[in-house]
């Protein structure tokens, strides 16, 4: 009885270790210019995360190896440039009259999906829990006076604009302004915070409160809105801190569900880590009632929720197709939402009237195509206007800007193929097969000495040989204009060859999957196992440099110095690419319903949808060298293609791929994939 009864433990214990927010490393890219992630106790898609401030301050307002901090902080931007955004409403406790430089030394800290913990070398400790926009704070103290300051104009990298609050009782409540990433534009966020017992705030500075109290432990409960104060204090939860920590983990639980993976275990624990990351944000940010603050400072309502803070200019590329599949629901959603940019104010990067913290809304227009291209729904007619303006407006005085712009014109022209009006989906097509003329003018010669420099013509983050590849919806004109296969082929292979390829940011993102459309898919097969789980060199960063500081490493690592210098997350971009890619499939192009597949990362994979049949893929002959595709079984069907839609994953089923340590040379060769413009 008593080996049944330990038995019994050990497969309960097993089975913990298996939920998906276990395996998750929430310190994951929280060191230096690594990812620049934090470990906040956070929601899915919640604009509430509670974190700890380092100092100095970062992008995300967290160093691991920090010692000092500076207080806690209720929301931020993870993984974007420009220093980052967010921090705002800043508490630090202290003990004493108030606090003083130092005083708060870390000693431990633990965290995982939705709670965060951190003790102090002076007998502070504090604990956190987020459930969607309301949060926990639990302090406990020494013996002697001590108390709370918060600080109401508190921002990463100073970019607080104003505030408003109001004392009653045991309360405080208000709104803050602050400058969104790259301080575009200006957002506002309503607060709510209480103590858990009576208390009293006092004004030190103009924006500065303070708490004194005698007692060795206290609560506080907030909530954040983007409507009002009276929305925020409803969001506040009067449920018990592990009450409220467990519900966290359970929808942690319940949302990192949706792919189960079966393989490595380190790889495993790699992987959720990663696809926390990619459910990070957009933030929902319209209420129960379907009140929600729009870009014009009107006050709308609507039937569905509605999502704020975008990073599209980075995360289209692999985060929102990554949600397309995962997330059918709420990414119907978050179609209404970009939609609703145009419909109430769009900018390239943010407005004056933003409900949360956000980044730039770039290629929104592809979104949407591609959304309608799986069967999202899509009120296009309501929006059309505007849309014409964007790309009637489009910048195509670099030669980055020139290839971006006809992507954006080439996805309103198939919009309108898709609306039946044949004559605005022809006007846009050709503006889009402009291109041609400015690729032949920069991106064809490869003899000119800045072909390989960072931002040489103007370039964005990137170089003439990594933007060159940025045609993914003319993949066949692209090829007969470097010449022919067998030339395109060659360039390719020169451009990896020579460690031209730069994972560190995302302009030439997609390359890695451009063999796929020549008689040669197999060199992706394997350059997608490089980079995913081998060592890799990279010589590009953002900073600039060539060949100055270069690594090789492994890209991917769980630690807190995950990735190589310089290379952002980009609210969840990176991670998405190899959540992707371990799954064994990535975008062909957005903006349309297909997916290259490679040899996933683990032996099996199930995407799991509530209420709908699960999609199961699996590898026969996985192993560490077997990065080739010998063959493709779908449903007991063999496939003569290395490509699947979107819809047959979206109806369930089996997914086989037979995999070798040689290439299949004629594997996918009978029905390979690939855009062309001149097709309709």
């Amino acid at each position: 009885m008593k080996k049944s009864l330990i038995y019994l433990l050990s497969l309960l214990s097993i089975t913990a270790v298996a939920q998906p927010s276990s395996q998750v490393n929430v310190f994951l890219g929280s060191s230096g210019d690594n990812g620049q992630m934090s470990p906040a106790a956070s929601y899915p898609f919640s604009m509430l995360s509670i974190g700890p401030e380092t100092y100095p301050n970062t992008h995300t307002g967290y160093e691991y190896y920090a010692k000092e901090f500076l207080g806690f902080t209720h929301n931020r931007m993870e993984g974007v440039g420009c220093q980052g955004c967010g921090g705002n409403l800043l508490i630090r406790p202290f003990l004493g009259d108030g606090p003083v430089k130092a005083d708060l030394m870390k000693y431990e800290e633990q965290a995982s999906p939705g709670y965060y913990h951190v003790g102090f070398t002076n007998g502070i400790k504090a604990s956190f829990t987020v459930y969607k926009n309301g949060g926990l704070h639990q302090y406990s103290f020494p013996e002697g006076k001590k108390g709370l300051l918060l600080d109401l104009a508190y921002a990463h990298v100073g970019r607080f604009v104003a505030e408003e609050h109001t004392i009653e009782g045991n309360a405080v409540s208000g709104w803050v302004e602050s400058r969104t990433t790259c301080s575009a534009g200006i957002y506002r966020i309503y607060y709510y915070v209480e103590a858990d017992r009576p208390v009293t705030w006092t004004a030190t500075t103009a924006h500065q409160l303070v708490v004194n109290m005698t007692d060795s432990n206290l609560g506080l409960r907030v909530g954040l809105s983007s409507v009002g104060t009276a929305y925020a204090k409803a969001a506040v939860t009067k449920e018990a801190f592990d009450v409220v920590k467990n519900k966290s983990a359970k929808e942690w639980n319940d949302m990192l569900g949706h792919i189960k993976v079966k393989g490595d275990p380190e790889r495993e624990k790699l992987f959720y880590s990663l696809f926390y990351r990619s459910v990070q944000s957009p933030y929902v940010v319209s209420e129960p009632d379907g009140a929600y603050a729009a870009t014009d400072g009107t006050l709308q309502h609507t039937s569905s929720k509605i999502y704020n803070g975008w990073a599209i200019w980075d995360n289209y590329r692999t985060q929102l197709p990554l949600l397309s599949i995962a997330f059918p629901t709420e990414y119907q959603d978050m179609t209404n939402s970009i939609a609703g940019l145009y419909k109430h104010g769009k900018k390239d990067y943010a407005t004056l009237h933003e409900p949360s913290i956000t980044v730039r809304t770039e290629h929104a227009v592809v979104v949407l195509l591609d959304a309608l291209k799986k069967d999202y729904k899509l009120d296009f007619n309501a929006i059309s206007d505007s849309v014409v303006r964007e790309i009637q407006g489009l910048d195509y005085a670099h030669p980055d800007k020139a290839l971006e712009s006809s992507y954006d014109a080439w996805a309103l022209s198939e919009i309108y193929y898709a609306q039946k009006d044949k004559a605005h989906g022809d006007q846009y097509k050709q503006q889009a097969a402009d291109y041609k003329k400015y690729w032949l003018k920069d991106f064809q010669d490869l003899t000119k000495r800045d072909v390989d420099r960072m931002q040489a013509r103007g370039l964005y983050q990137g170089t003439i040989w990594q933007y060159r590849w940025f045609v993914p919806f003319d993949l066949k004109g692209l090829m007969e204009l470097c010449g022919g296969e067998e030339a395109y082929v060659s360039q390719l292979d020169e451009f990896f060859d020579n460690d031209y390829y730069c994972h560190a940011n995302q302009p030439d993102l997609q390359a890695p999957f451009m063999y796929n459309v020549t008689g040669q898919p197999w060199k992706s097969q394997a350059l997608i196992h490089k980079i995913a789980v081998d060592t890799m060199v990279q010589h590009y960063f953002n900073d600039n440099s060539r060949g100055i500081g270069s690594e090789i490493d492994l890209i991917y690592k769980n630690q807190p110095k995950a990735y190589v210098r310089t290379m952002d997350d980009d609210a969840g971009t990176m991670s998405s690419w190899f959540v992707l890619v371990s799954t064994g499939i990535f975008p062909a192009c957005i903006g349309t319903p297909v997916y290259y597949l490679n040899v996933p990362l683990f032996e099996s994979v199930e995407w799991q949808w509530p209420g709908r049949k699960p999609f199961a893929v699996h590898v026969k002959n996985f192993g560490p060298e077997n990065v080739y595709i010998q063959e493709v079984w779908l449903n007991g069907k063999k496939l003569d293609r290395n490509w699947i839609s979107h819809s047959e994953i979206a109806k369930g089923g089996k997914l086989e791929i037979v995999a070798g340590d040689k290439p299949a040379q004629q594997q996918g060769q009978g029905n390979k994939w690939i855009t062309d413009l001149t097709r309709q």
